[in-house]
């Protein structure tokens, strides 16, 4: 150990921190000064201070004004009553589903032989909604981290909502609030596995079932395809953490402060702790305040704000939606710590060391069904750099990917929040029923990593129309692009890894006997009762005698409600205190965590250099010299080897990609037309699975990209039987005389190489007159 070497670098580390952190400091209070100043701007205008002392001076105004606060108070107060009591009679009652649409029960695993606390429903279609049985299923997975299910389905506007509209027959898995006893989240695979089978027992004659998951259901969905992959189509993950460790680290607007918790906390031990005091249940509430304290402005300010300003049109939305953010539900320890050690702070579940209990790991590149990520620049609980990292985490470049067949796409939102990829009405209408048309079309794709966009087009008669697109990208490219530093942040992870699996070690030799002697049932009801989420529902409820009079207010005041004007100069007033107050609790929440980033790389990243970094560079300068020449990785030594194996398939997909346009997106009218002239010519396809069709293309594609001149000279080595050179010189014949092919421009470089490739196989005239084959009439 260089000691000198090891104090330099500790200050070079201390001095980059600070600068950081100052930099946080600086952009948090010229934020702070920019929203204020934009609040208080309409009074001390000219005219606008004018109109504020009118307004102050009006006595008649004031009074309008004092009137409708008062009212709205009441009226405030009521709605957090009712919130209250609906807290009360749905803890009572059992909590359900906040689903908006009717459902029946398929499967309940409870009733399994290893019980699990999971259903499988069949949503109902509303009336006038038709569904067609053959059309692919949806079985749509809602996350398990605090809260219930039922926010995929939660409006009419939804995932559900816009699946059904499309004729799909849709299911939805979900909990109850109590975990069986000893239940893990390996039994919950294993339950999900049999869930979607009975859905394709249902559905016989349909394509594979899509898997929509949210969240925490994103990275369960993932686990269930990878250790079934042969049930699953494809795959929808929607805000899901999949690289625990990865953050939008910058030196602009601030970090994602919930990915530096664990190590904060001091790692797993505190999720088992708190489990032990729970009798071996975790309280999800606690979960639900971890997602409540990144957002100081929201949770104590600008929710109940808009709210009472809103008094007249609100309390049914906000009653609607407490419902569900106010639904706690409950963890096994086994489970919350499976979570933790190998998720939150392990990160292990991309890299293969997670077993699916069966003697084998979960490897996601087992994985054959599409992928499509769908991510926001506008997420600070899973933002884009989790959600994507574990793709350059799993596969080592591009052609891996296309050697592996495997498509995956990526779908990023500007701005909208963690909660809004699910909840918003807007999403819904826009992402998720895009993604809804195109799943058939992305089957489809050749084996790649693809970028989605969405564009508004001039609306129709049934409201805004989109247009959409897909663009090749390169792995590589978008790595870089997403993590302009390098992932060196993630470093300092590897230590918090370390430190948690040592207090765990600690807490369960010394302190984990102690508390479960202490704890039980009684003790953890009491516990969970008195949680400050649940204290601040129960305690302003019906249960509190000192309001009995609110409702009976709230009702004369509905019966007698004087709202003030919109213009009053008093509700201006109001208006900029509430931003100003809402500025001030956002500052705090910027300098606090610019505090919580500092003092974590402050702890952790000199950790990490004094103990770790030497055993990571040792791995780090392995990994960059194993992957200097692409052409001396395995799967592209692989594929280049068989570049004259294979048979009628491989020239198929070698001549597909021979001819393919390179650098163009792919629209989805090019997509349709693209899967109709597969329809009208199968007689002249390979009859493959998807899967298998993905994979022998993404190999050819590598022959093509590394050895064009071989892939082309090869060519009647894969057809050797005559049969097949005529069949597919009859394949090209029939598409060129396509009338919808032929109002397709075709570049330079295309007829080139079709010259190539006839040159190659014989000119088409001296084909026998059966090799020629008449389009198919046009409708």
């Amino acid at each position: 150990m260089d000691t000198g070497r090891d104090v330099v670098h500790s200050q070079e580390v201390a001095a980059k921190i600070a600068r950081l952190w100052q930099k946080r400091t600086q952009h948090a209070l010229e934020h702070y000064g920019d929203r204020v100043g934009r609040a208080l701007e309409p009074h001390w205008r000219n005219e606008g201070l004018l109109k504020s002392w009118a307004a102050l001076a009006n006595p008649i105004e004031g009074w309008r004004y004092a009137v409708d606060a008062a009212q709205r108070s009441v009226l405030y107060w009521d709605t957090l009553r009712e919130r209250g009591t609906d807290f009360v009679e749905s803890a009572v009652q059992g909590l359900k589903p906040v689903l908006h649409f009717d459902y029946e029960t398929v499967l309940d695993a409870r009733h399994f032989e290893r019980p699990v606390n999971y259903a499988l429903l069949r949503i109902v279609p509303p009336d006038g909604v038709v569904i067609d049985e053959r059309k692919r299923p949806y079985v749509i997975i809602d996350p398990r981290a605090g809260h219930g299910p039922g926010i995929g389905g939660f409006k009419d506007d939804s995932q559900v909502g816009v699946a059904l509209r499309a004729g799909h027959p849709v299911y939805f898995v979900v909990f109850y609030r109590d975990p069986e006893p000893g239940q893990t989240l390996l039994d919950v695979c294993a339950a999900e596995q049999r869930f979607v089978s009975k859905v394709r027992d249902l559905h016989p004659d349909s394509p594979k079932p899509a898997l929509i998951g949210n969240c925490q259901g994103g990275w369960a969905a993932m686990m269930l395809a990878s250790s079934d992959p042969d049930t699953t189509g494809p795959i929808v993950i929607n805000g899901a953490p999949m690289s625990y460790w990865s953050g939008a680290w910058s030196e602009g607007a601030g970090d994602n402060p919930m990915r530096y918790a664990g190590g904060l906390l001091g790692g797993t031990w505190l999720a088992s702790y708190t489990a032990d005091l729970g009798d071996g249940k975790f309280d999800g509430a606690w979960l639900v305040q971890n997602f409540e304290n990144l957002n100081l402005a929201n949770t104590f300010w600008d929710k109940y704000y808009n709210l009472y300003a809103h008094i007249d049109t609100e309390p049914e939305r906000f009653l609607e939606f407490e419902k569900w953010w106010g639904g706690f539900y409950l963890m096994n320890r086994e489970e919350i710590e499976w979570i933790t050690r190998n998720l939150f702070v392990g990160n292990k579940l991309w890299s293969g060391e997670v077993s699916n209990g069966h003697g084998k790991s979960f490897d996601l590149r087992d994985i054959r069904s599409p992928i499509i990520l769908f991510a926001s620049m506008g997420d600070n609980i899973t933002p884009p750099q989790q959600a994507f990292n574990w793709v350059a985490d799993l596969y080592e470049s591009t052609d891996e990917i296309k050697a592996r067949g495997q498509v995956i796409v990526g779908l990023m939102h500007e701005s909208v929040g963690h909660l809004g990829i699910f909840v918003s009405g807007k999403v819904a209408k826009k992402e998720h029923a895009q993604i809804v048309s195109v799943l058939q079309a992305i089957e489809t794709f050749p084996p790649g990593l693809y970028g989605m966009s969405i564009t508004a087009t001039e609306a129709g008669e049934h409201g805004p129309a989109y247009e959409v697109s897909f663009h090749e990208l390169r792995l590589e490219d978008i790595a870089a692009r997403l993590n302009k530093f390098g992932r060196t942040d993630e470093k300092p992870f590897a230590a918090v890894a370390e430190v948690s699996e040592f207090n765990q070690l600690a807490y369960q030799l010394f302190a984990q006997p102690y508390v479960e002697s202490l704890s039980s049932e009684a003790s953890a009801q009491v516990l969970r009762a008195l949680h400050p989420l649940r204290v601040q529902r129960w305690a302003w409820s019906d249960m509190n005698p000192w309001l009995s009079w609110l409702g009976p207010a709230a009702k004369a005041i509905k019966a007698d409600r004087k709202p003030a004007d919109a213009a009053n100069g008093w509700r201006a007033f109001e208006k900029s205190g509430a931003d100003v107050l809402s500025a001030s609790l956002d500052c705090c929440t910027a300098l606090r965590d610019a505090a919580t980033e500092a003092l974590f790389f402050g702890v952790y990243a000199n950790l990490f250099s004094l103990h770790l970094a030497n055993r990571h560079a040792v791995r780090e300068e392995a990994a960059t010299h194993a992957a200097v020449d692409p052409r001396e990785l395995p799967y592209v030594k692989h594929a280049l080897a068989a570049i004259a194996e294979g048979g009628y398939a491989e020239a198929v997909a070698r001549v597909a990609h021979l001819l393919e346009r390179k650098g163009e997106p792919l629209l989805l009218s090019r997509l349709a037309m693209r899967d109709q002239l597969s329809k009208d010519y199968a007689q002249f396809l390979p009859p493959l699975p998807h899967d298998q069709w993905r994979r022998i293309r993404g190999e050819q594609e590598i022959i093509v990209h590394y050895e064009p001149e071989q892939a082309v000279a090869t060519l009647p080595r894969l057809l050797a039987d005559p049969a097949d050179r005529t069949r597919l010189l009859g394949l090209i014949d029939a598409l060129l005389a396509d009338e919808r092919v032929k109002k397709d421009s075709h570049t330079v470089e295309q007829a080139s190489a079709m010259a190539t490739i006839r040159n190659v196989l014989g000119e088409p005239s001296l084909l026998p007159q059966s090799a020629k084959v008449a389009p198919p009439p046009q409708s």
